[in-house]
């Protein structure tokens, strides 16, 4: 209890730290921490219909973050969701676009399309991995670009992403709008409107959860991250799990893709450049500072897409909205201080251990 309740102190330091010199700079800019900090929770949570705004934006956040905790948790760095989130949108929006049929199978089938899309971007990292030794933080990271150029040129050309001529600018690139039968509903709870995917993400939190803590995948999951080697001496393929969790991890990503897309808080159901507005990025921030625990990560992308739709109203205060991705990674910082001040006290204490062997040996 007693070293849980100084890992409690080193974070409310950090933190406490962070946002004071988030307020200096802030001052030094010639804006108003008070004024700043009225904008962002006015943005965010206190005017009408802001608060369901940062939850939509949230959640594609929460759901990247849950992938790249299935990965991490098995030893694998993924750092390419962005390019898969890219890549599955495009799916899911050649999906909802050209598929005929009923909206509502329509909406289901884009959905596992941008699965799939994810998926085998993923995918290609995990082959490379395992049958050619590459590095899996190097390739997913190399195919984020690859993704942006090629969802680029699907945009370029009408029969493959770009709309219709008609009723499009010249110049403009983007794709043809979802139906509205092809959309994901929302629902209006006390003013605010709440995309459905709500609800599917906090039902992937619950499994993650669950299948991490008590099913025997998860645990050879577990197993894989912590020691590769003596998972493997006990029958754990590292092939067949972590290229499953790559994949997975990817997947995560194409479904947050999709669900942009789809929800409507992103791009106003089309596909355009830079549709994915760092919400892979991001995503991947959300999972280390919750310290790859799929319940934390709730939290942590709530406190992210709330500095993100509260931006917006830093105009009014003369303030740049982009002292806000400083203010985000003072705190990333700042979570991630105190994991590494106990890692290295533990790893003093046990080289003093070591020591105290050696000279009674």
């Amino acid at each position: 209890m007693k070293a849980e309740a100084e890992v409690g102190v080193y974070y409310l330091v950090s933190i406490a730290a962070a946002l004071l010199l988030s307020a200096a700079l802030v001052e030094a800019t010639g804006g108003s921490w008070a004024d700043v900090v009225g904008a962002l929770l006015n943005g965010s949570v206190l005017k009408p219909g802001r608060i369901g705004l940062t939850i939509g934006v949230a959640v594609p956040m929460l759901i990247v973050a849950l992938g790249t905790v299935i990965s991490t948790r098995a030893g694998l760095v993924n750092i390419g969701q962005e390019g898969q989130l890219l890549v599955g949108a495009a799916a899911a929006t050649y999906v909802g676009v050209e598929l005929g049929g009923p909206g509502p199978l329509v909406v289901v089938a884009l959905i596992l399309a941008g699965v799939a899309g994810g998926a085998l971007w993923a995918g290609v990292a995990a082959v490379l991995r395992y049958w050619r030794g590459v590095p899996e933080v190097l390739t997913t990271l190399l195919m984020v670009t690859i993704a942006t150029q090629l969802v680029g040129y699907g945009l370029k050309n009408q029969r493959f992403l770009l709309a219709p001529a008609d009723g499009r600018a010249n110049r403009q690139q983007i794709s043809e709008q979802l139906a509205e039968d092809r959309r994901l509903g929302r629902l209006v709870l006390l003013g605010n409107e709440l995309p459905v995917s709500v609800f599917l993400a906090v039902a992937l939190v619950a499994l993650l959860s669950l299948v991490m803590a008590r099913t025997v995948f998860g645990f050879r999951l577990r197993m894989l991250g912590s020691n590769a080697r003596t998972a493997r001496r006990v029958g754990v393929s590292e092939v067949r799990y972590g290229g499953a969790a790559l994949v997975a991890s990817g997947a995560m990503a194409g479904l947050a893709g999709a669900v942009m897309l789809a929800g409507g808080n992103f791009g106003n159901y089309t596909l355009v450049p830079g549709f994915s507005s760092g919400i892979g990025w991001t995503g991947l921030l959300v999972a280390l500072v919750a310290r790859q625990r799929a319940v934390s990560a709730v939290g942590v992308a709530l406190v992210f897409a709330a500095l993100r739709t509260g931006s917006g109203f830093l105009a009014a205060t003369g303030v740049e909205r982009r002292i806000t991705n400083v203010v985000e990674a003072l705190l990333v910082l700042a979570l991630l201080i105190p994991p590494a001040l106990v890692f290295l006290r533990h790893r003093r204490r046990a080289m003093g251990l070591s020591a105290e062997q050696l000279r009674d040996g």
